[in-house]
């Protein structure tokens, strides 16, 4: 059965239709996991689909392949990621079902019932903590072994690359999206409802994201959903609210640019203010084997009650330090379930819960209790409890004897730990609040404001007026009103003064087993107490020998218990031991919904209109729009030498310098010479940063006494006109003005051996050779327009590139083509441009060159000007000059001409054991219809790339084997540049 039908609702866990709940029960559907067929309804997640059909078990753990059941059923844990399809790692708790769906265990085998690699537990001895830096290094002639073995067992789920399964979205939800507000509310509970409809009854326009596919926070799943309907109501109401439901906030980025996802898309979120109301992670208490399925988060089961209909057990024992545990236990007991015990570690005085007495009538209460062990194995049957003595902030000590507890559910409600990754990543200081137990946000930077239980606060009538108080705030920040009196702040801070603390400081209760810290890495205490002993005692040093928080929960169920335990081994405070640094995303993403659909803005040049209309194929290049080819770029090749061809090149990044210091400025920031570059002539510059990596090239023209007009690659324009101010206002460019002309001027390259005939045709600047010879600049009309004119080479032929007013450049470009029709003029675009560029062996900037590319490697020793004083990376480049750069960037012809290799395709050579090594890749790659060769660049090692026709082997795609190149020096055509100077 895969469509959807009226039957039944299925049996098992699932109860009678409960207030809130989210599924319909009239429709019933069919899905598979590990090839059993399962019934759910529309609105079930596979997690509450599988728990209401019995389904225990959900995973195995990464290291010790223990059996893991649902643990939070809120995202924010490792403990139910199953295969769908052919996409790994899903949250089983947060992916909605659907008919016919394909679910798989992972990290299991032959199955989850029986895994094999469980049998490592028997082992763990041998796999301390950071075992994986300390073994498999000797001998070293196993390390093959060892690496096949360990890419076995490494991993979660699968990559079925080309099995032509259907992804879980379809393509075109894989997109990117740009969304503006003036006001962000992050977080669809009571406080985050509260301050969106605060602000946007002020006017301002609010954006409202939810990451759950309904709004209401915590009061979804709760016994009482308090004033939700009337939050709901108002919203459906207000005009300035938009609201996205599924969409979670990933990280906060500098000016209020932040990303969230969304089903898959990809949204870039432009704000002047923002409210965080993001919530709290519930913490797990740490004890014996507390990873066994059935011990659970006491939210986790509420959220499957009230939600979903399903009592995930039917004997129940709640464990808690706060009044959370009691709601819990009268919502379960209210279902029909039986409670063992509830199991408090406050004395009876300190529990301020209504339900206090009720419950105390239906189950036996153990006051000043707490669970030191949980008992079973693939599900847990009971759980042990002792005594706690009396200490400050309950960490008093755990009485050794304990009494076992017969129950197939445990439920922990301990502690909480407020959502303030955003706020953290904006720039607020996380502060540890002794009194409560919790990490706390503070010295908030302007425009951001926290509310609800992201701020700590508990009682929901306090976190809608907190809500509120901070949407008034963040709209009075975009000047949308007044900001809240201090009488009304000071009457908040008072009722959150008087509200108890429900966070537990016992994180860790003793024991003899195996207490699991980090459910993602199978981290234990042990292993936290091995890594401070051996001196990773620092919490960011810890992170990363034992890898707690480094897993797909990225710390929301470990941070807390490891920082409390990183301090205790210390013998340090909380405050003392520190953070980690919490960085963007909040949660893991998709490699998928990173890339998307291309929806980045694009530019397009004045003459944008023509390409269209005479049928150019368009591509993108950096922020443009540009003509890629109008035909056969090989006819386009030919055009250019033999006759004449032209090229909007308008994407150039053009900058004007003024200032008697502006020769001095360009000598500290390319490489090159230019103090005594004069005036009317162009030079080649290469512009490094302090590493000596290659940032851009370009040319110089010193165009007047004082003016110098500058060109960068077009991807560069915008960071190299702030780099250059950078510098000039630190002092190197004394009266320095510099001014980017980027989009207002376009520029066109007529190049070819007829472009001089062309251009004279509509001037009267004299451009003979003898007048206007090559690397010179001149101001002149052209076609009754006032131009600036530069005589350079990129495609290797006679050329003059026309930078004309943007206004005028569809004036000028018709000009120039009606006067070249009796020379035969063609258009050509970026592929032509690269296949001339090519033949004569010109890199292009960040595709020749990476992030550590000097221009000694890069082949450009003769631009580099040592005899200067100083300049950006001098330093640098004595050192590598001293050394020799490793690999060097080289030309390279196919002994083959019929060979195209792929550019970025490896280059290799014979290893030991006859296995092939990469020493090298492609970086330009082409064939030449002028040569009627194929001919590259490519980085080799720099003794081999010395040798001019050295061979070596490129390693060539699906199998296709090795081709043979030699090594090339210099231009492919017109090596000693005669056609560049005719």
């Amino acid at each position: 059965m895969t469509a959807t039908e009226r039957v039944s609702a299925p049996t098992g866990n699932r109860l009678p239709a409960q207030p809130g709940e989210v599924i319909d029960r009239s429709q019933t559907f069919s899905f598979n996991f590990d090839q059993r067929s399962y019934s759910a309804h529309p609105g079930d997640t596979i997690a509450s689909a599988l728990a209401a059909a019995g389904v225990r078990v959900f995973s195995r753990s990464f290291k010790y392949h223990r059996p893991r059941g649902l643990l939070c059923c809120a995202g924010q844990c490792p403990n139910c990621l199953v295969q769908v399809g052919d996409e790994p790692n899903v949250r089983a708790c947060r992916r909605a079902v659907e008919p016919g769906m394909a679910v798989v265990h992972q990290n299991a085998w032959p199955s989850l019932d029986a895994d094999l690699m469980s049998l490592t537990q028997l082992g763990d001895r041998f796999l301390p903590v950071g075992f994986y830096y300390k073994t498999f290094i000797h001998p070293r002639i196993l390390w093959p072994l060892y690496e096949g073995f360990l890419r076995q067992v490494a991993g979660l789920g699968e990559l079925h690359v080309g099995s032509g399964a259907a992804p879980a979205h379809a393509a075109g939800d894989y997109a990117k999206q740009f969304l503006f507000a003036e006001l962000l509310v992050i977080g669809g509970g009571p406080a985050g409802l509260s301050a969106a409809l605060a602000a946007a009854e002020r006017g301002a326009r609010v954006l409202l994201c939810d990451e759950n596919p309904q709004l209401g926070g915590h009061l979804r799943y709760s016994g009482s959903r308090g004033p939700l309907p009337e939050l709901l109501a108002a919203v459906a109401r207000q005009p300035n609210l938009t609201v996205l439901t599924g969409a979670t906030v990933l990280g906060w980025y500098e000016d209020n640019w932040l990303a969230a996802e969304q089903h898959g898309r990809l949204l870039k979120i432009r704000t002047q203010s923002m409210v965080v109301a993001t919530g709290a992670y519930e913490q797990p208490l740490v004890f014996d084997h507390n990873d066994v399925p059935g011990v659970m988060l006491a939210g986790a089961a509420q959220r499957l009650l009230r939600l979903y209909g399903v009592l995930p057990g039917r004997r129940i024992l709640i464990v808690t330090a706060n009044d959370d545990g009691w709601a819990a236990a009268a919502d379960l007991h209210a279902a029909g379930a039986r409670l063992v015990a509830i199991v408090d570690e406050r004395a009876r005085e300190a529990c301020t819960s209504p339900l206090r007495d009720t419950l105390a009538g239906e189950a036996p209460v153990y006051w000043q209790h707490t669970l030191t062990a949980a008992l079973g194995s693939s599900w847990v049957t009971g759980g042990r409890v002792a005594r706690v003595e009396a200490g400050p902030g309950n960490t008093g000590q755990v009485e050794p004897a304990g009494q076992v507890l017969a129950c197939d559910l445990i439920l922990m409600s301990v502690a909480w730990a407020p959502a303030v990754e955003l706020a953290y990543q904006a720039g607020a200081r996380l502060v540890f609040d002794e009194a409560r137990g919790e990490m706390r946000a503070a010295d908030l930077p302007p425009g951001v404001y926290l509310a609800g239980r992201a701020a700590g606060t508990q009682a929901v009538d306090t976190q809608v007026q907190e809500g509120r108080l901070a949407g008034e705030s963040a709209a009075a920040f975009v000047k949308r009103g007044a900001a809240p009196g201090a009488d009304a702040l000071s009457a908040l801070a008072g009722l959150k003064a008087a509200e108890p603390a429900r966070t537990s400081q016992r994180v860790i209760v003793p024991g003899h087993q195996k207490r699991i810290v980090c459910f993602c890495e199978d981290v234990t205490e042990k292993d936290i107490l091995a890594s401070v002993a051996e001196g990773f005692n620092s919490l960011e040093l810890l992170k990363r020998y034992s890898t707690t928080t480094m897993g797909p929960c990225q710390g929301k169920m470990c941070a807390l218990n490891s920082l409390h335990l990183c301090a205790r081994a210390n013998g340090w405070s909380v405050p003392e031991t520190g953070l980690t640094t919490q960085r963007p995303p909040t949660i893991p993403v998709s490699l998928r919904t990173l890339a998307g659909l291309h929806m980045e803005p694009v530019q397009v040049t004045p003459l944008h209109e023509w390409h269209v209309a005479h049928q150019a194929k368009l591509a993108v290049a950096g922020l443009w729009l540009r003509a890629e080819r109008y035909g056969d770029p090989a006819l386009e090749v030919r055009a250019v030498r033999e006759a004449v061809g032209a090229i909007d090149v308008s994407t150039l990044g053009k900058l004007r310098l003024t200032g008697p210091g502006v020769p001095t400025l360009l000598d500290r920031l390319y490489i090159n010479q230019f103090q005594k570059l004069a005036v009317g002539r162009v030079r080649y510059g290469v512009m490094c940063n302090d590493e000596a990596v290659v940032l851009d090239d370009g040319v110089c023209a010193h165009v007047g006494p004082r003016e110098w007009y500058l060109t960068t690659t077009s991807s560069g324009a915008g960071a190299i006109f702030e780099w250059i101010q950078w510098w000039a206002q630190s002092g190197w460019g004394e009266g320095v003005h510099i001014a980017d002309l980027t989009e207002t001027y376009a520029a066109t390259n007529l190049a070819g051996p007829q472009s001089r005939a062309v251009l004279a045709r509509l001037t009267t600047l004299d451009v003979s050779n003898e007048a206007f010879p090559y690397m010179h600049v001149r101001d002149a009309e052209v076609a009754g327009v006032t131009c600036r004119i530069m005589r350079i080479g990129f495609t290797g032929e006679l050329s003059y590139e026309i930078h004309v007013p943007a206004g005028y450049a569809q004036h000028v470009w018709d000009a120039l083509f009606e006067a070249g029709q009796p020379a035969g003029i063609q258009p050509f675009g970026l592929e032509a441009q690269r296949v001339l560029r090519l033949e004569k062996a010109h890199i292009i900037v960040s595709q020749d060159t990476d992030a550590s590319t000097d221009p000694l490697a890069a082949d450009m020793a003769w631009a580099v000007k040592m005899d200067k004083p100083d300049f950006l990376g001098r330093r640098s480049l004595v050192r590598i000059a001293k050394d020799g750069p490793r690999q060097k960037l080289a030309g390279f012809k196919m002994v083959n001409p019929a060979v195209v290799p792929d550019e970025g395709l490896q280059i290799v050579s014979a290893g030991a054991e006859g296995r092939p090594v990469i020493i090298g890749w492609v970086s330009s790659s082409r064939f030449s219809p002028t040569l009627k060769e194929s001919i590259g660049l490519c980085w080799l090692p720099a003794d081999l790339a010395n040798q001019a026709g050295a061979s070596f082997t490129i390693r060539l795609l699906d199998g296709a084997g090795l081709a043979e190149a030699r090594v090339h020096h210099g231009p492919f055509y017109d090596p000693d540049g005669q056609r560049l100077r005719m």
